[in-house]
Protein backbone atom coordinates (compact mmCIF):
# COMPACT_ATOMS: atom_id res chain seq x y z
CA UNK A 1 0.00 0.00 0.00
CA UNK A 2 1.05 3.59 -0.57
CA UNK A 3 0.43 6.57 1.69
CA UNK A 4 0.67 9.35 -0.93
CA UNK A 5 1.62 12.86 0.24
CA UNK A 6 2.00 11.16 3.58
CA UNK A 7 2.81 14.05 5.90
CA UNK A 8 3.86 12.40 9.15
CA UNK A 9 2.85 8.94 7.94
CA UNK A 10 -0.23 8.38 10.10
CA UNK A 11 -2.12 6.39 7.45
CA UNK A 12 0.99 4.34 6.66
CA UNK A 13 1.46 3.53 10.34
CA UNK A 14 -2.20 2.54 10.72
CA UNK A 15 -1.93 0.21 7.71
CA UNK A 16 1.30 -1.33 8.98
CA UNK A 17 -0.19 -1.88 12.42
CA UNK A 18 -3.27 -3.41 10.81
CA UNK A 19 -1.09 -6.00 9.06
CA UNK A 20 -0.37 -4.63 5.58
CA UNK A 21 2.40 -6.71 4.04
CA UNK A 22 4.35 -3.82 2.51
CA UNK A 23 3.83 -0.16 3.33
CA UNK A 24 5.34 2.77 1.48
CA UNK A 25 4.98 6.47 2.18
CA UNK A 26 5.75 9.12 -0.43
CA UNK A 27 6.55 12.74 0.36
CA UNK A 28 8.30 15.65 -1.35
CA UNK A 29 9.31 17.26 1.96
CA UNK A 30 12.52 15.94 3.56
CA UNK A 31 11.26 16.98 7.02
CA UNK A 32 8.14 14.88 6.49
CA UNK A 33 10.31 11.90 5.49
CA UNK A 34 12.25 12.32 8.74
CA UNK A 35 8.96 12.50 10.67
CA UNK A 36 7.66 9.34 8.97
CA UNK A 37 10.86 7.47 9.84
CA UNK A 38 10.73 8.65 13.47
CA UNK A 39 7.02 7.87 13.80
CA UNK A 40 7.51 4.40 12.30
CA UNK A 41 10.29 3.72 14.81
CA UNK A 42 8.14 4.93 17.70
CA UNK A 43 5.31 2.67 16.55
CA UNK A 44 7.64 -0.27 15.87
CA UNK A 45 6.53 -0.71 12.26
CA UNK A 46 8.40 -0.82 8.97
CA UNK A 47 7.57 1.85 6.41
CA UNK A 48 9.62 2.30 3.25
CA UNK A 49 9.80 6.01 2.45
CA UNK A 50 9.96 7.48 -1.03
CA UNK A 51 11.41 10.98 -1.24
CA UNK A 52 10.23 13.02 -4.21
CA UNK A 53 7.37 13.47 -6.63
CA UNK A 54 6.19 10.03 -7.72
CA UNK A 55 3.32 11.30 -9.87
CA UNK A 56 3.60 9.53 -13.21
CA UNK A 57 5.33 6.47 -11.81
CA UNK A 58 3.84 3.10 -12.77
CA UNK A 59 1.31 1.97 -10.18
CA UNK A 60 2.75 -0.95 -8.22
CA UNK A 61 0.40 -0.72 -5.22
CA UNK A 62 -2.88 -2.47 -4.54
CA UNK A 63 -4.11 0.36 -2.29
CA UNK A 64 -3.28 4.08 -2.36
CA UNK A 65 -4.39 6.36 0.45
CA UNK A 66 -4.18 10.16 0.30
CA UNK A 67 -5.54 12.90 2.51
CA UNK A 68 -6.25 16.59 1.86
CA UNK A 69 -4.45 16.77 -1.47
CA UNK A 70 -6.96 18.88 -3.42
CA UNK A 71 -6.22 22.22 -1.74
CA UNK A 72 -5.03 24.04 -4.89
CA UNK A 73 -5.96 23.87 -8.57
CA UNK A 74 -2.35 23.21 -9.72
CA UNK A 75 -1.93 20.37 -7.22
CA UNK A 76 -5.23 18.79 -8.28
CA UNK A 77 -4.31 19.11 -11.98
CA UNK A 78 -0.96 17.45 -11.23
CA UNK A 79 -2.09 14.46 -9.14
CA UNK A 80 -5.67 13.66 -10.21
CA UNK A 81 -4.94 12.18 -13.67
CA UNK A 82 -2.24 9.93 -12.19
CA UNK A 83 -4.44 8.80 -9.31
CA UNK A 84 -7.28 8.06 -11.74
CA UNK A 85 -4.88 6.01 -13.88
CA UNK A 86 -3.76 4.14 -10.75
CA UNK A 87 -7.42 3.49 -9.87
CA UNK A 88 -7.67 1.23 -12.93
CA UNK A 89 -5.72 -1.43 -11.02
CA UNK A 90 -5.68 -0.27 -7.40
CA UNK A 91 -8.09 0.94 -4.77
CA UNK A 92 -7.51 4.68 -4.38
CA UNK A 93 -9.01 6.12 -1.20
CA UNK A 94 -9.07 9.86 -0.61
CA UNK A 95 -9.86 11.76 2.57
CA UNK A 96 -10.98 15.25 1.61
CA UNK A 97 -12.19 18.02 3.92
CA UNK A 98 -14.47 19.32 1.17
CA UNK A 99 -11.81 21.40 -0.51
CA UNK A 100 -12.80 23.52 -3.48
CA UNK A 101 -10.70 21.60 -6.02
CA UNK A 102 -11.72 18.06 -5.08
CA UNK A 103 -13.28 16.23 -8.02
CA UNK A 104 -17.08 16.23 -8.03
CA UNK A 105 -17.33 13.33 -10.49
CA UNK A 106 -15.86 9.85 -10.44
CA UNK A 107 -15.98 9.23 -6.74
CA UNK A 108 -17.79 6.62 -4.67
CA UNK A 109 -18.64 7.76 -1.14
CA UNK A 110 -17.23 5.56 1.61
CA UNK A 111 -17.74 7.61 4.79
CA UNK A 112 -18.05 11.11 6.24
CA UNK A 113 -16.58 12.26 9.53
CA UNK A 114 -16.73 15.47 11.51
CA UNK A 115 -13.13 16.28 12.42
CA UNK A 116 -12.17 18.82 15.10
CA UNK A 117 -10.03 21.69 13.78
CA UNK A 118 -8.07 24.58 15.23
CA UNK A 119 -9.40 28.11 14.76
CA UNK A 120 -5.83 29.28 14.13
CA UNK A 121 -5.87 27.24 10.91
CA UNK A 122 -9.52 26.86 9.89
CA UNK A 123 -12.55 29.15 10.07
CA UNK A 124 -14.52 26.70 12.21
CA UNK A 125 -13.99 24.30 15.09
CA UNK A 126 -14.70 21.28 12.87
CA UNK A 127 -14.76 20.22 9.23
CA UNK A 128 -16.70 17.53 7.47
CA UNK A 129 -14.28 15.11 5.85
CA UNK A 130 -15.40 12.85 3.03
CA UNK A 131 -13.72 9.51 2.42
CA UNK A 132 -14.24 8.34 -1.14
CA UNK A 133 -12.92 5.79 -3.58
CA UNK A 134 -11.67 7.37 -6.78
CA UNK A 135 -12.95 5.94 -10.05
CA UNK A 136 -10.50 5.16 -12.86
CA UNK A 137 -10.04 7.50 -15.81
Amino acid sequence: MLDFAAGGGLAAIACARAGATRVEAAEIDPLAIAAIDANADLNQVRIDTIMGDIVGAPCRWDVIIAGDIFYEAPMTAHVLPWLRACAAGATVLIADPQRRYAPAEGRRPVARYSVPTDLDIEDNTSREVDIFALAPA
